[in-house]
């Protein structure tokens, strides 16, 4: 994939944000490049605590929500909340459940299952509770785009609450846009046009926490008890928060720190659990850990089985419990991990033999590949060919599939400009899932390119530099000032810092499978060593082109000088009770 780089040129007066904040100016401008634009903000941004967290009750229906389900207590009616097997989804049934019954309420949990029931409420899911005596039904992470669903609860008499953070599903007439609710006592979701809600990007399980802590505030509940509970459920929204890729910014940026303090200090019995099996320390527990080794452990149950087993590991409340269904959910990952790199090898090869590697949205049947890894499989080819990607496997009835998208390209709205191809969809901009008919494969493909608007430039790499910066300042002290503004993730990156004729003199493979290196390189006559885990073949490739075959093998045998632009992170390596700054390349020209 092509590259081309970009040096951030947001304004503001950084001397001024250095001295306030007791930063560097490098620092203040790094925050400013993360659309911080006043001093309240850069505040908020570096101090903000569970104190500027938005009330519940800004969310358009969330007071409706309280008082239906406040009456339900009351009257002792059996209440179902129904999720999504997701990480998001688990957490936002964890939180709605155990928070309901803390305060009393007959409530019980259903996770639809993938295979069977596919996404979001369906017409079984809602028989199945009328037959169960359920006439309440609050949904989590899903909803929003069960009109004929609820519609059908409600013909029974049943009462529905939605909590969701989905795209509303819309209809288009002569440029104008009219929202479908569903037909329920409440709708809650940020995203709806009237909500006022000050921070629209939250995730389903965050809905569910500032529903819980309503509720709370109205209920009298025992202090300690009520405080203990919603320090629980804050770790469980931050793990979705991050699992889900919301924006690290605002209010999602308080949450992700705040549970992140609870997880290092008092983690509740499943996130320990899951933390011990991993190997992970709780004080050294990052964002990181929560995205790519917590999250697709919860994942993976609700993939390959039932995501029953990830919610019986969050209701665990002994390490014996809590432990064994841990180790559970990281064996059903590591199977899914080898399932995954399958289902990529041959969908790399259905792209390159049927002639769809020149498509701009890639359209990708693999009837075999289990349903579950379909959004996976199309993550891993977005970042591969760096297109939107719409993987589709063969399932009970019709076809499933789970799209991942690139900046610039609104995966619902396209999706919606061809929605009668679809059994049915939802999502948002850069994610999607839909059933469909297995013959209408070619036609999606081919209205989907039509239509995508998108050029050749929308596939180039956009890289992002915050600050040009010679090596001489990247020092320990700088490192370790930027740790001040993890947690780091979606639309909060770790900072990338470039610079100019960097000479690489000699080189190092490392690891077991020697798959990354460490470089000398020296710049205005310094020396330093740089760190790669970005993949050597592309680097090795990279050296002999520009500078001629053999170039890779001459550098580890020393004595080159290869005169490169490189980009760069700064971290922090501490083992044996040292540290030390680490400088890792990133890109390099």
């Amino acid at each position: 994939m092509m590259e081309k780089w970009f040096v951030a040129a947001k304004k503001a007066d950084f001397n001024a944000w250095s001295k306030k904040f007791n930063i560097s100016p490098v620092t203040a401008r790094i925050i400013r490049n993360r659309d911080i634009f006043s001093e309240e903000e850069a505040e908020k941004y570096l101090n903000g605590t569970f104190l500027d967290m938005y009330p519940p009750e800004l969310m358009v229906d969330m007071e409706e929500a309280a008082a239906v389900i406040e009456r339900k207590i009351r009257s002792g009616e059996k209440m179902r909340v129904i999720g999504d097997y997701d990480v998001d989804g688990i957490m936002a049934s964890h939180i709605l459940t155990k928070g309901l019954q803390a305060l009393s309420a007959v409530v019980d949990t259903v996770i639809p299952h993938r295979v069977r029931d596919g996404y979001g409420l369906n017409e079984l899911l809602i028989e199945d509770a009328f037959s169960d005596g359920i006439r309440t039904i609050i949904t989590c992470d899903n909803g929003i785009a069960a009109v004929q669903q609820i519609a059908l609860a409600v013909s029974k008499e049943m009462t529905v609450v939605v909590t969701d953070h989905h795209e509303v599903p819309y209809m288009e007439e002569d440029g104008q846009r009219t929202e479908l609710l569903p037909p329920a006592a409440a709708v809650v979701d940020p995203k709806r046009e009237d909500c006022t809600y000050p921070y629209k990007n939250i995730c389903g399980a965050v809905v569910a926490y500032k529903l819980i802590a309503l509720l709370y505030r109205r209920a009298d509940l025992e202090p300690v008890k009520k405080q203990a509970l919603l320090d629980e459920f804050l770790q469980l929204a931050a793990v979705a928060t991050v699992c889900d890729v919301m924006e690290l910014l605002d209010e999602n940026r308080i949450i992700v720190k705040e549970g992140l303090k609870r997880m290092q200090s008092h983690p509740c019995e499943g996130i320990r659990a899951l933390l011990e099996v991993n190997g992970i320390e709780q004080k050294k527990l990052s964002a990181y850990h929560l995205g790519f080794v917590i999250g697709p452990c919860l994942n993976a149950t609700g993939r390959l089985d039932t995501a029953s087993r990830a919610l019986a590991l969050l209701a665990a409340v002994d390490r014996r419990s809590a432990v064994q269904a841990a180790e559970e959910l990281k064996e059903m990952n590591d199977s899914r991990k080898l399932m995954t790199l399958a289902g990529l090898e041959k969908a790399v090869a259905y792209v390159e033999e049927n002639g769809i590697a020149q498509d701009k949205v890639f359209v990708v049947y693999l009837p075999d590949c289990h349903e579950s890894l379909a959004g996976i499989v199309a993550g891993r080819l977005r970042e591969k060919y760096g297109k939107p990607v719409f993987v589709l496997t063969r399932a009970e009835e019709g076809v499933k599939g789970s799209g991942r998208s690139v900046e610039g390209y609104d995966m619902y709205a396209s999706m919606n400009a061809c929605k009668a191809l679809f059994i049915k969809f939802g999502g948002h901009k850069m994610a999607a899932g839909l059933s469909m008919r297995e013959e209408d494969i070619p036609t999606l493909r081919r209205q989907l390119n039509e239509n995508c608007g998108l050029t050749e430039e929308d596939f180039v790499e956009k890289v992002h530099i915050d600050v040009p910066m010679p090596l001489a300042y990247a020092n320990q002290k700088l490192a370790e000032e930027l740790q001040i503004l993890e947690p780091f993730g979606t639309a909060n990156p770790k900072p990338l810092f470039a610079c100019k004729e960097v000479h690489f003199h000699s080189g190092k493979k490392m690891g077991a499978k020697e798959n990354f290196a460490r470089y000398g390189v020296e710049q205005e006559g310094k020396h330093y060593e740089v760190v790669y885990f970005g993949g050597l073949e592309k680097f090795h490739a990279f050296l002999n082109e520009r500078f001629g075959e053999g170039a890779d093998e001459a550098l580890y045998r020393g004595g080159c000088d290869y005169c490169l632009s490189i980009t760069y992170q700064l971290g922090i390596n501490s083992y044996r009770g040292r540290s030390e700054i680490q400088i890792l390349m990133q890109h390099f020209c």
